[in-house]
């Protein structure tokens, strides 16, 4: 089953084209990194797949075809966004109860043990409290609505790090737990990297890299050798992104399959997910899609030092 799955989907604001001909099947059981520099359509692709945004063509469908928006789809998907909204004026108490009242499925008993938990006062305003705290209390009222897919907009970019690991281990005990899909976009890569294991890169609104962060990881290597000899190997290899020191230059390249042996003078080492996913959002024209990939070289012009 695909918890997301889009075909030709896009999306304009008047003018500006937020999505376009975004074609993407994510499989159920995953924790997804959605990763994208800004104004890459991240937002947008969230919106649509739980039914606040209309595309503007094309389809997203969820949780195995369920139209995204539809009874069916909103029952089964919790969305905390970009910054938690919470009704600031109301107490914890009264969003567990809105909450509840809002929705056809909702464990309030499970909401108001994980409040007492994190020793968040059932009376206490959402204004009144820290960010790590509101940012819990919106993961809870989520996780208590029982939801087959979680989806998380960068509900972290405004805590400290102790927020953040909490945040992420509430998270990762119900992946455990409950067998939760997630989708969780941020540009914390580090982060990222310890508890995803599938990756969409968005870039200029289309789908620029995806798949299992281990298969994606095992057909790319960090390439090092003498910048005397760049030349003489580039047009060898699917180079993603090249850079330089004063005499030797350090290449992110693809390999389909075996990887070639390493020419003498030059070192081969396995790549890390922040390179993986920095290569490609600094050469957006670079691709890394299911199926062969298109042999790119580069020109001794393009390296950066």
């Amino acid at each position: 089953m695909n918890v997301i799955e889009t075909h030709a989907l896009a999306k304009s604001y008047r003018q500006t084209r937020a999505l376009s001909d975004c074609t993407l099947a994510i499989p159920a059981g995953h924790v997804v990194a959605l990763v994208g520099p800004n104004g890459a359509g991240k937002t947008t692709l969230l919106n649509l797949a739980v039914g606040l945004a209309v595309p503007t063509s094309g389809d997203v469908t969820v949780l195995g075809g369920r139209p995204a928006g539809s009874p069916a789809a909103l029952d089964a998907i919790a969305f905390v966004a970009q910054d938690t909204p919470l009704y600031r004026n109301l107490s914890a108490a009264d969003l567990i109860h809105e909450t509840r009242n809002l929705n056809r499925r909702f464990d309030q008993c499970y909401a108001e043990e994980r409040l007492a938990e994190l020793d968040i006062p059932p009376r206490q305003r959402a204004g009144e409290m820290s960010g790590g705290q509101q940012a819990q209390l919106a993961l809870t009222l989520a996780l208590a609505r029982r939801p087959e897919l979680l989806v998380l907009d960068e509900p972290m970019s405004s805590l400290d790090p102790l927020a953040r690991i909490d945040f992420m281990a509430t998270v990762m005990a119900t992946v455990a737990d409950d067998g939760v899909s997630v989708v969780l976009s941020s540009h914390v890569l580090a982060e990222l990297e310890r508890v995803c294991d599938y990756l969409v890169l968005l870039s200029r609104g289309r789908v620029q890299m995806v798949g299992e962060v281990d298969d994606l990881l095992a057909h790319h290597r960090v390439l090092t050798g003498p910048a005397s000899d760049f030349e003489r190997h580039v047009d060898d290899w699917n180079v993603v992104q090249a850079s330089r020191d004063a005499s030797r230059v350090h290449l992110r390249v693809r390999c389909d399959g075996a990887f070639d042996p390493v020419p003498a003078g030059w070192e081969a080492r396995p790549i890390t997910l922040e390179e993986l996913t920095v290569a490609y959002l600094r050469h957006p024209d670079a691709t890394a899609l299911p199926g062969p990939s298109r042999r790119r070289s580069v020109e001794v012009s393009e390296l950066t030092k």
